[in-house]
């Protein structure tokens, strides 16, 4: 039995905990934080509001659920999951489309947008079906050392059909005409980290296991999943150390022995970092122990950061559903801004959840729980007065959009969050919010490497690494890490 390290208690942290105790090992998580979670930690305000400072679209249910299976659980064992009917709105510059839960009114939908649309789209989940099953169940779950480790009768046989050498605009653009079932079905991809054109058609995946599978909400809020795995790993034995600032990894002999935590020393057999990938090479281990040189990280495309505003109000909002998307602008051009141009967009797309419409634990009674997200480029200005700009952008068309007024008067909680605090909270590289790019040059083998290649005992974990972006591939980057530093090591 191994002694095994964490750092960091994001999905990927506690999953790897979860899974690294399993076996029996004694393991310990450092977190920087005062509470778990990483991204997806939540606050609660003195006057009653309670937010969820990430994630928020509860997507792939059966990923997210096939971990709790592998310990003997269900996800409602832990937390109530219900269906959000529509699944969201995507507000136009000339009308707002509602996406229904039933997939059946959603065909419909597509129908009476564009003629005969509503047997491609049939068409399309079919094929994105296929993608999901052999991706998420076979594709993703690989350590990604070796292409060799791709060499299989049911992923060779797939291969074509996976569609990694076309790109994602123009496989939509197969099925779909009109504009808007265009952005509807590109929409999912922006947060892998480039333009839809420099995306593989296999995230068509994203788009099932999204629209077709539900867009789904844990009452309590996302940090319900955090906790249930928290739980997990405690019943397993697992220890928890907040608060606890790992300075430095030392390396004795071609082997991580011991990590600086808080100014104090601690022996370790096995060190997973579910810490930010580039932080821990270039701030915590030696030059020589390092897999990648600092312009190795230059090079790489990165998913977009964003500005968060978390607002509390004092009255209700009508017209306003759990998730709302605001497209009346360009997605390409905001796209280009984010990913070639690296400035702070002209016309941003914007996002807002307001999950007291489905929640009345998350707001004081007659008030909403508002939370605005707007993607941006990483590494660029961040200050109030640029915040601001956006913020009051973001309100007028929220007015617009719900018919209210004097919104700002309503606002009795407000608190931005934006590249420097990722920087700070997350130590995210450039700011970055999504991780690492899914295209096709930093897919599998080709992403930054699970194992150091020159410490035998140090694994890595999370969004910059494989399989990628996202809550379900965070879980299972936990998992891979976890089969590695306690299989193989």
């Amino acid at each position: 039995m191994k002694k095994i390290a964490i750092i960091g208690s994001g999905f990927s942290g506690l999953s790897a905990a979860a899974y690294s105790s399993k076996e029996g090992h004694e393991v310990h998580v450092f977190e920087k934080n005062e509470n778990a979670g990483g991204r997806a930690r939540q606050f609660r305000t003195h006057n009653g509001y309670l937010f969820d400072m990430g994630p928020s679209w509860y997507w792939m249910p059966d990923i997210i659920e096939s971990f709790f299976n592998d310990f003997g659980k269900k996800a409602s064992d832990f937390y109530e999951l219900v269906p959000l009917d529509p699944q969201f709105e995507m507000v136009f510059s000339d009308t707002t489309m509602s996406i229904p839960h039933r997939y059946e009114k959603m065909q419909e939908l597509f129908e009476k947008t564009e003629k005969g649309a509503g047997k491609k789209l049939e068409a399309f989940m079919e094929d994105a079906r296929y993608k999901y099953e052999v991706g998420m169940k076979n594709f993703v779950n690989k350590p990604c050392h070796s292409w060799l480790e791709f060499v299989s009768p049911t992923i060779v046989k797939s291969a074509l059909k996976l569609d990694l050498l076309t790109n994602f605009q123009r496989f939509v653009r197969k099925y779909f005409k009109h504009p808007k079932l265009i952005m509807l079905m590109e929409f999912p991809v922006i947060f892998l980290g480039a333009s839809p054109k420099d995306i593989p058609a296999l995230y068509s995946l994203m788009n099932y296991g999204g629209y077709k599978l539900g867009t789904w909400y844990p009452m309590g809020g996302f940090f319900r999943i955090v906790d249930a795995m928290k739980q997990i790993a405690l019943s397993n034995g697992v220890q928890f150390h907040f608060n606890a600032n790992v300075q430095r990894i030392v390396v004795e002999n071609g082997k991580a022995s011991s990590l600086i935590v808080n100014g104090k020393a601690l022996d370790f057999d096995v060190i997973i970092a579910s810490s930010d990938y580039q932080h821990t090479e270039s701030q915590l281990l030696p030059e020589e122990y390092r897999n990648y040189k600092s312009n190795y990280w230059k090079n790489l495309t990165f998913a977009p950061s964003c500005l968060i505003y978390y607002l509390g109000l004092k009255e209700k909002i009508p017209n306003l559903k759990h998730h709302t998307l605001f497209f009346e602008n360009d997605l390409e051009l905001h796209t280009r801004e984010i990913y070639e141009n690296k400035k702070w967009p002209t016309k941003p797309l914007f996002y807002a959840c307001c999950p007291s419409k489905t929640d009345k634990d998350v707001a004081p009674e007659n008030c909403e729980n508002v939370f605005l997200l707007m993607p941006i480029a990483i590494g660029i200005e961040d200050s109030e007065g640029m915040r601001e700009k956006y913020f009051l952008d973001m309100i007028e068309r929220l007015e617009k959009h719900t018919g209210s007024s004097g919104l700002l008067s309503k606002i009795e909680y407000k608190k931005s969050y934006c590249i420097k605090d990722f920087k700070e909270d997350y130590n995210a590289y450039e700011g970055n919010a999504y991780g690492l790019a899914n295209t096709l040059s930093q897919t599998a083998v080709l992403k930054p490497s699970l194992r150091n290649k020159k410490v035998k005992n140090i694994f890595y974990t999370g969004q910059l690494t494989v399989p990628g972006p996202g809550v379900p591939p965070s879980i299972i980057s936990g998992k891979i890490a976890a089969g590695e530093a306690t299989h193989k090591n």
